[in-house]
This record gives C-alpha cells, structure tokens and sequence, in this order.
C-alpha cells in the first residue's frame, strides 16, 4: 500500500488479491484499491460490496490480513496484504 495525501485527507493505496469465485466476480486476479488511512476491515467490505455487488450475494466472505483471517475492527495499515476468501466447503 502506498500513502498519500487527498485534499487533508490521508488515503492508502494497495492491491487485494482475490481467491476462488471472488476472481471471477471481481473480474480480475487483483483489485486496486483506494481508502482513508482509518479503514476497516468491515468498512472495506462495504467499499468493495459497492463496487462488486455480486460479493454480497456469497454466503461469506473473510478477508485475511498479512496471511491471518481479520476481523471486521482491524484496521488496515500501509504494505498489508489483503486477501478475499470466499466460503469453502468440503467434508
């Protein structure tokens, strides 16, 4: 992720790798992304829901932060890798 200033606003700049069927609904192996320096997890998944509505129709969908599963309060941080997990199943 790359800072930088908009207007007084601090925004970050970064990729989020998408896995599985979220590539497909997404159209893309990754997805630029920009947000406020004080961006959540849970408020990410409400930008990304806005702009990929097909996302919301999944039964889940977890979002893992430098390669741990995060919870909706994280807040993300500059250089994080972000990644879209869609539901698994098996058995």
């Amino acid at each position: 992720m790359i800072l930088f200033l908009i207007g007084k606003i601090r925004a970050m700049q970064f990729k989020i790798l998408p896995f599985g069927i979220t590539k497909e609904l997404v159209g893309s192996p990754t997805v630029n992304f920009t947000a406020s320096d004080t961006t959540t997890v849970a408020a990410l998944k409400e930008l990304l829901f806005e702009r990929y509505p097909a996302l919301e129709r999944l039964n889940s969908l977890a979002i893992a932060v430098n390669g741990a599963y995060a919870s909706n309060e994280q807040v993300l941080q500059p250089d994080d890798e972000v990644v879209l997990i869609p539901p698994v199943s098996g058995g």
